[in-house]
């Protein structure tokens, strides 16, 4: 059944919050992602002021033969939420620290910047992305791959309990308790099983933090390259490197001595002393001077500056695989394909070192279980203008090629774009996950943005 007008005002009877349709002069924007080449056509837009409109929500949808997803701030763009009614969660912001058990419960709309001010100066951390702008739960419910992951897994490992709507329009906490099950699924299966009003995260120790990015001419990438490598081979989980190479763009947000030039760059984070972090990134320092060093003590509120990522939506598409390793051929496949310094579709290539507790199985892991690959490559452009989406996606296929030998077919729900389920989680997850879909949503009126068939 469709949303038809006269059903749209049937729903807005049900709703505290704002309802939005295809007749609204702000369609366009209302249905947008923070992805802005997403074309995203939901049947209906609902902001929510709390569980009871979500549940009014889903309930109105099971009557009327209707599927309801969430995207709490416009991350997570899928053409999944076409034809459904598109819960906007970004609303529900509260966040409740509690130091003395080291629990925080944060609502759906919680951002990382948020979470991250909110526990600036306790000694203790959740698992943050490079991001602050992402939400802590639809982060959460792909994985979350952490600045601390080495040190720390996923961040779907540390979640207590979930607080959600089920398919039936009811409330219900989830934990390990009520319904094992549910509750392995839920950490790193998606929004497939209910819509979330909250979670308690379990908080990990950061009594200290050093972090920053050092910045060096493309003539060293080579160089800088290797010795990434070889500090990731023995690094301490402690420590998280992500090397860079950069094709920066002639724009005014990009620092006037840097615009439109092509340079390395590692960014790091490490849990302990600035006396121990310095030594371990010596041997990159060891390679030149850097034109850039922000390496020092960092409060956690200052953790998404790091990367250097964009808050405001961007027009770019992006490519992420696992690598099985990243030696000195594999060095060199990359450079020769990026072709540093010269004219390129493509502004970034970034390689993160993974290992440590993110490879590490643990018999209370969810479904995002572990990532044995010690080696993620991220690559992407910026769409500038009209045609420029089928040359960047012909670099992407060419990147691909080049580095095929150390692709490994395997990718993370986070970072997945079109990849199929299978490249996602194991024959038995899937089989599991689809399980405990038909028992908890027999009727599919939930659809996360990776739908379980």
């Amino acid at each position: 059944m469709t949303l038809t007008p006269q059903l749209l005002e049937v729903l807005r009877t049900h709703i505290a919050g704002r309802v939005v349709g295809a007749d609204d002069p702000a369609w366009d924007l209302e249905r947008g992602a923070w992805h802005l080449l997403a074309d995203q056509r939901p049947a209906a837009v609902v902001h929510v002021t709390g569980a009871d409109d979500i549940a009014a929500t889903i309930r109105f949808a099971r009557r009327h033969e209707l599927a309801v997803s969430a995207q709490p701030v416009g991350h997570g763009a899928s053409p999944a939420v076409n034809g459904t009614i598109l819960l906007r969660t970004g609303g529900l912001t509260a966040i409740d620290v509690d130091i003395a058990s080291g629990v925080v419960r944060v609502e759906a709309g919680v951002r990382w910047r948020d979470l991250n001010d909110a526990l600036t100066g306790t000694g203790l951390t959740s698992l943050p992305g490079s991001s602050g702008d992402t939400t802590v739960v639809g982060y959460t419910l792909g994985g979350g791959l952490s600045w601390f992951g080495r040190k720390y897994g996923q961040a779907a490992n540390t979640v207590r309990s979930f607080e959600l709507v089920n398919a039936r329009g009811d409330f219900q906490r989830v934990t390990h308790e009520s319904d094992p099950e549910l509750f392995w699924a839920l950490r790193g299966g998606g929004g497939e099983f209910g819509i979330i009003v909250a979670m308690e995260l379990e908080l990990r120790l950061a009594p200290e933090i050093q972090g920053g990015r050092m910045l060096w001419s493309i003539e060293h990438a080579r160089d800088v390259l290797r010795a990434f490598a070889d500090v990731t081979a023995t690094a301490p989980d402690e420590l998280t490197l992500w090397a860079w190479l950069l094709n920066l763009p002639d724009v005014p947000f990009v620092p006037e001595p840097l615009r439109g030039r092509w340079v390395a760059a590692v960014d790091s984070t490490f849990l302990g002393s600035e006396e121990d972090s310095e030594k371990l990134l010596a041997p990159l320092r060891a390679v030149a001077e850097p034109i850039a060093d922000t390496v020092a003590r960092v409060p956690l509120s200052e953790l998404g500056s790091i990367a250097q990522e964009p808050d405001e939506p961007v027009p770019g598409l992006l490519k992420t695989v696992l690598l099985s390793g990243f030696d000195s051929d594999a060095i060199d496949s990359l450079l020769e394909v990026a072709a540093p310094g010269t004219p390129s579709p493509l502004f970034a290539f970034e390689v993160r070192h993974f290992g440590g507790a993110l490879a590490r199985p643990d018999a209370s892991q969810g479904v995002a279980g572990v990532i044995e690959e010690p080696y993620f490559l991220l690559f992407g452009g910026f769409v500038a203008g009209p045609g420029m989406a089928e040359v960047i996606e012909a670099a992407i296929e060419g990147v691909e090629a080049k580095m095929s030998p150390w692709i490994t077919g395997h990718n993370t729900p986070n970072f997945s774009t079109t990849e199929p389920l299978t490249a996602l989680y194991s024959a038995d997850s899937l089989a599991r996950l689809g399980a405990i879909k038909h028992r908890v949503d027999p009727h599919a009126t939930i659809r996360g943005n990776r739908p379980i068939a």
